[in-house]
């Protein structure tokens, strides 16, 4: 082997050890040292917010969130998969938490304002469970939580002159101070939904 591969294969090695410390050392900083897919409460997802509680009918804050963790879902009501399959399993977690699922805000947020009005957003959430609070509002006040969620939601247009939203799937986990310390992901493992759920409960005290 020649001088110049021998020197091409060294700095590529060196190149794959570096990138495998820069991901082990970004995991660690979001994982925590235990690995145990909660992020650290000082990552920069969250903040204030101001929308609509459909189901209460009243403007809402963060502030009306603090004290409890909280549970946030981002998706629209026309979703023709994603967003009722999570709702489900948002439902089945409520169930299995038993008296402890009162210790947890839960709540599904519209990533399409201009279809989702107060009214709509209030019946869809109707058919899953009660304590599940549909939040909604204008374009402004959702792109305003969106971004300080660092939520991904875009209007994709469709053949026939509709459109459908392409958006975040996970469910964002917050402290009883509305910091952020986690997900579960789309269709994640019952098992282990319900372990960060009871996690976020025993940690809020």
């Amino acid at each position: 082997m020649s001088g110049l591969k021998i020197l091409r294969y060294v700095a590529w090695a060196a190149v794959a050890v570096l990138l495998g410390a820069i991901g082990f050392v970004t995991a660690q900083h979001y994982l925590g040292p235990k690995g145990g897919g909660l992020l650290s409460p000082a990552a920069s997802i969250g903040g204030p917010f101001t929308m609509v509680d459909a189901a209460a009918g009243r403007t809402v804050t963060e502030a009306d969130f603090k004290g409890k963790p909280t549970a946030y879902f981002f998706g629209f009501t026309f979703c023709p998969d994603v967003c009722p399959t999570t709702l489900a399993e948002t439902q089945m977690w409520i169930e299995k938490l038993g008296p402890d699922a009162d210790k947890v805000n839960f709540a599904f947020v519209s990533v399409d304002p201009e279809r989702d009005t107060a009214e709509v957003m209030r019946d869809y959430v109707a058919a899953f469970d009660d304590r599940i609070r549909p939040l909604t509002g204008s374009p402004e006040q959702v792109e305003a939580m969106l971004a300080a969620y660092r939520v991904y939601a875009r209007k994709v247009p469709l053949d026939d002159g509709d459109y459908t939203m392409d958006h975040s799937a996970a469910v964002f986990l917050m402290d009883s101070d509305n910091r952020f310390v986690g997900t579960i992901a789309y269709e994640e493992a019952p098992e282990n939904a319900m372990a960060k759920l009871r996690r976020l409960i025993d940690n809020a005290g």
